[in-house]
């Protein structure tokens, strides 16, 4: 089972001058939670290399098991640091892709003509795409096989509205993720801010927000084990 990690490379929180990137515990819950049930991860960025880590996702409140686990995993964090370049990645060696959240994704994934390619792919070779929090503006460019938008008509869920207004960037963030899926012809779904969800919509799975990481995570293992019975 070989499991492709698509990372944010933008660290620049619009004009604030504040940093950005991908939220740590969306990455570190699904890593483990993934690398625990055998699966081989490859990591992937933009540019390669080291990823930026949004810094307040390294605040005290924010701090999980998979977190810690992370601070001490040497592996993990030099494989983190030499991610592959995205136009290195062949569909073919993959079973699914994963896309950790955090701001970041909004501005440079939301429009990478590889990663959309990539995201089309492997839906077309019939391999799920899992995405959490923010990171379902990936899928926002996409199209489906007929090109019509890929969430048209599916159910997704990501960052609402709410959530965005909670952490006081409504009016940083490029666009807001909840209207832009509504917007595409997506069937939003969401729950109370901060709590677990998991969307799943044929191979394509989606998460509200940090704390559905691992829902996510334990959702693409199941679609993967699904399509291999």
């Amino acid at each position: 089972m070989n499991i492709l990690i698509i990372l944010t490379s933008h660290d620049q929180l619009g004009d604030t001058g504040n940093k950005t990137g991908f939220w740590l515990e969306e990455f570190a819950s699904p890593y483990y939670h993934l690398l625990d049930a055998g699966a081989s991860l490859t990591l992937a960025s933009p540019l390669g290399g080291q990823p930026p880590i949004d810094p307040k996702s390294y605040e005290p409140d924010f701090l999980t098991n998979d977190t810690h686990r992370f601070d001490d995993d040497q592996v993990a964090q030099s494989t983190l640091a030499n991610t592959t370049k995205l136009s290195n990645i062949k569909i073919d060696e993959f079973d699914a892709v994963f896309y950790p959240g955090g701001h970041g994704p909004l501005w440079d994934l939301h429009n990478d003509q590889i990663s959309i390619a990539l995201i089309e792919g492997f839906l077309a070779a019939g391999k799920p795409v899992a995405t959490v929090c923010h990171a379902p503006a990936v899928l926002l460019k996409a199209k489906d096989q007929n090109g019509d938008p890929l969430v048209r008509g599916r159910r997704v869920t990501g960052f609402s509205n709410s959530e965005e207004a909670a952490v006081e960037l409504t009016d940083v963030v490029p666009y807001l993720l909840e209207d832009e899926l509504v917007a595409m012809g997506g069937i939003y779904q969401k729950i109370e801010d901060w709590n677990s969800l998991a969307v799943v919509d044929g191979l394509i799975i989606t998460g509200q927000n940090p704390g559905s990481s691992a829902a996510v995570a334990e959702a693409l293992l199941k679609v993967i084990k699904q399509r291999a019975s």
